[in-house]
């Protein structure tokens, strides 16, 4: 048991580090988008600032080489759209390529347009910044030392402008004009997209939260099926023995002519019978016998074995039963689906022993079935909570886990479990499943 119990936490810690890649994973994506469109934003900037240095104050640049450098980046930027759209996921890698091109369009477009006496040359702070949030830690400082070279070197070798000589507007004032147009451009462009980026951070920090909450839940699931299937297996031997006991019983002269003790020999045989028959389902349901484990029959067949055997085992006062799925269809039932539809059965019934109502309906690819009850309903905490372990109103030790595995059963089915209190009194719970998940395809065969 040491072993299955292994393997199977095994798989579980598997899968979740699987949907922690891929959630992190489409938050890279939505990363990249966000570098695109402030690249396109880049490019409007590059060529308004362009226009008007040139136009406006007459400052000759080398416009060849730096609308050679925009259509570059218009190029890069074009392909990166077409490719992420097509493509989901984006690793660091391709976050610090993406970034590195930035860095040296900006770069050529300072080398061009005065170098460091260029004021925009803090825009470089926006690159690091960005590094800073989208990458892991080792690119950032890749970032920071490659900006740093690129600055030391645009001091060192590029040309600065030859400013026209205009009454009354200095060298140190347009740089101080243009410093505070770079810093309103970084600061706005700062606040709207970290804002973004920081939106996708956390929800993936909360995709990530629901999905490990996911995998603790299938653990506890898991370690307490092994558990079942192991007493299931130790219980089996006593059974037996008490079968045994009680067959002897029967036949001995003093039990035989006493009307009353083989009465009550004989309810024993039956309550014992059904303990047999539910050990032989927890082994079904773990596992232990694949081949009787699920059956062909149809919705309308299973869902009346189900009521019948039910109702038989249980005092209810008044049951109603309503089946309005029509053309019956053929499905595929195993022993987990039937338990957790009898789990909610026998919940209903705990809470108001005198009326349980079942009702089946089909609407379009879904199986619904509506199970509702007479009893207090659900306390407001417990409709918050509902489908955690250990959240009951019953008051006693393990309380609570009928229902969970109720919600786990129907999530691994691809399906949906709603609870609600009804205006007139009681609580109702309704199973949603796709047919996909249960229903028997044409041509397959009976080993299905």
């Amino acid at each position: 048991m040491t072993g299955k119990t292994e393997t199977a936490l095994n798989r579980a810690e598997v899968r979740e580090k699987s949907a922690a890649a891929r959630v992190e994973k489409v938050a890279g994506h939505n990363n990249m988008l966000q570098l695109i469109q402030l690249r396109w934003i880049a490019v409007i900037g590059q060529i308004t600032t362009i226009a008007i240095v040139a136009g406006a104050l007459d400052i000759r640049l080398p416009l060849p080489q730096m609308l050679a450098v925009l259509v570059c980046l218009i190029a890069f930027n074009i392909a990166s759209h077409l490719r992420w759209q097509e493509r989901r996921v984006v690793s660091n890698g391709e976050l610090f390529f993406a970034l590195l091109v930035d860095v040296g369009s900006l770069t050529a477009q300072l080398y061009f347009s005065g170098g460091t006496t260029n004021p925009f040359a803090f825009l470089y702070l926006l690159q690091v910044i960005l590094s800073a949030v989208l990458l892991e830690a080792w690119s950032t400082w890749t970032i920071v030392v490659i900006t740093g070279m690129c600055l030391a070197g645009l001091s060192l070798f590029s040309t600065p402008l030859a400013l026209p000589i205009q009454q009354g507007r200095s060298f140190p004032t347009l740089y101080v004009e243009g410093m505070l147009i770079c810093f309103a451009l970084i600061a706005s462009l700062l606040v709207i997209f970290i804002t973004r980026i920081m939106r996708n951070l956390r929800a993936s920090a909360d995709k990530l939260a629901h999905l490990r909450q996911r995998a603790a839940e299938e653990e506890h699931i898991v370690r307490m099926g092994l558990l079942a299937s192991g007493a299931a297996h130790e219980l089996g031997t006593p059974l037996a023995t008490l079968s045994v006991i009680l067959g002897d019983w029967r036949r001995m002269p003093e039990f035989s002519r006493n009307a009353d003790l083989l009465e009550e020999i004989t309810e024993m045989q039956a309550q014992l019978k059904r303990c047999k028959s539910i050990v032989s389902g927890i082994l079904l349901s773990a596992g232990e016998a694949r081949g009787e484990s699920s059956a062909r029959t149809t919705i309308g067949t299973f869902l009346n074995d189900l009521v019948k055997e039910w109702c038989a085992s249980r005092p209810v006062v008044a049951f109603g039963y309503e089946n309005r799925i029509q053309p019956d269809i053929p499905v595929v039932f195993d022993t987990a689906l039937k338990q957790m539809i009898v789990n909610v059965l026998d919940n209903a019934f705990e809470a108001s022993p005198q009326w349980v109502s079942l009702e089946a309906m089909r609407e379009g690819d879904a199986l619904k079935l509506l199970i509702t009850d007479a009893g207090p309903g659900f306390a407001p905490e417990m409709l918050a909570q509902f489908g955690k372990p250990y959240q009951s109103s019953k008051g006693r030790p393990g309380g609570g886990l009928g229902l969970f595995l109720v919600v786990n059963v129907a999530r691994k089915l691809g399906g949906t479990v709603i609870v609600r209190n009804r205006a007139e009194g009681g609580a109702a719970i309704l199973l949603t499943l796709p047919l996909a998940s249960i229903s028997l395809e044409e041509g397959q065969g009976n080993g299905a």
